[in-house]
């Protein structure tokens, strides 16, 4: 079988520029934590990929995975790592290029050559959410995805998507351009165990979270606005948010709301910066996780809760109802009324009335990468 070509390009840079992990990043993670033994790290650098010998990839392996980098020491070692790799003459015909993140597919110069030089590639795709729903990417983000997506069409081996949703948006993408489809893996993502939560409430009222980068596609000026909603009616008396994830783009509403809203100042918090002790304690304590995003390829925030035993409310999407059938509450992401009425009903339960009871089995890792090693065993 092909040694593992894993790049990591994303990684990298993300953590040198001190960003915690996102979604896409906890599956770069895994996928360092899972084939580092038997892989060897690839950093792009001016669209050409560097390889780094074994020791040198041990050794970066091991600095991606001591958490996030939030020091500018922890940044200082995470750039002396990256800087002694010592780079191996690339024979990619020896070795299967897995490339996790879409960063860089959108320049595919370097996939190119590694396809005609005799390597194969199996590259991730997470979703087609700027080509579908380009109004809440940045602009430009749809052309540079389309590209992204041709790339991965026509120069991988297989392709890994996170769900049966993306499968079908993904060959719905090709069969509009007249592209072919590679071998194609659904392998839902897993949920990676968090540490046992404190006993200590870290907020003394009752509160709801939610999970995920503030961006427009999350929806998060409904929760907002039903906030300031609950806090007219119910005074000192209503439940709080806390909106557990970083400031992302095209929100500048919401960010405005959060910034100048005097009666969301005391009723709406942001814990952007959590580490996964915090964020388990956060979820523990927490009367449900709300999701009522408009659109996702997969939904690891919905996950995360149900695997928690908290209860969720999210929008009724496809992807949401292949990751967990029955278990969450659904509900229109448009359907403001019903959404207050929802979180007034929790908030009025005992803390933990609806936990238990939400026949909800998580996906594994385990499972995940039996579907990526049986791939790429038939590759060679």
């Amino acid at each position: 079988m092909r040694r593992i070509a894993l790049d990591v390009t994303r990684l990298v840079g993300r953590a040198l520029k001190g960003r915690l992990p996102t979604g896409i990043d906890r599956v770069g993670l895994a996928y360092v934590d899972h084939y580092r033994a038997r892989a060897q790290a690839v950093v792009r650098v001016a669209d050409r990929p560097l390889l780094a010998g074994a020791e040198a990839s041990d050794r970066l392996f091991a600095q991606l995975l001591t958490g996030p980098v939030a020091t500018a020491r922890e940044r200082l070692r995470l750039l002396e790592a990256t800087s002694r790799l010592v780079p191996e003459r690339v024979r990619p015909e020896e070795f299967v290029l897995v490339h996790t993140g879409h960063g860089g597919l959108e320049r595919p110069d370097f996939l190119r050559r590694w396809s005609r030089a005799g390597g194969h590639a199996l590259t991730f795709v997470h979703d087609l959410i700027p080509i579908t729903h380009p109004e809440f990417a940045r602009a430009g983000e749809a052309e540079k995805h389309e590209a992204r997506m041709r790339a991965a069409l026509s120069c991988s081996s297989a392709i890994v998507v996170n769900s049966a949703a993306t499968e079908r948006e993904l060959r719905s993408f090709a069969k509009a351009k007249d592209l072919a489809v590679p071998a194609v893996a659904v392998a839902h993502l897993g949920v990676s165990a968090l540490p046992d939560p404190a006993p200590l409430r870290p907020i003394a009222e009752p509160y709801f979270v939610v999970l995920g980068t503030i961006e427009a596609r999350k929806n998060h000026w409904l929760l907002v606005q039903l906030w300031r909603r609950l806090v007219e009616t119910h005074g000192e008396r209503a439940p709080k948010l806390v909106i557990i994830g970083q400031r992302g783009w095209e929100c500048e509403h919401v960010f405005a709301a959060l910034d100048r809203c005097t009666p969301l100042r005391n009723a709406v918090l942001e814990r952007g910066d959590l580490r996964d002790a915090e964020l388990a304690t956060y979820l523990h304590h927490a009367r449900a996780l709300l999701f009522p995003s408009f659109v996702e390829g997969y939904g690891l925030p919905l996950v995360e809760g149900l695997a928690a035993g908290l209860p969720v409310v999210a929008s009724p999407l496809p992807v949401f109802r292949e990751l967990a059938g029955d278990a969450p509450t659904y509900i229109d992401p448009l359907d403001g009324a019903a959404w207050l009425t929802a979180v007034e009903d929790l908030a009025r339960r005992a803390p933990t009335e609806a936990r238990g009871r939400l026949g909800f089995t998580a996906p594994s890792w385990s499972d995940h990468f039996a579907v990526i090693d049986e791939t790429l065993a038939r590759l060679g």
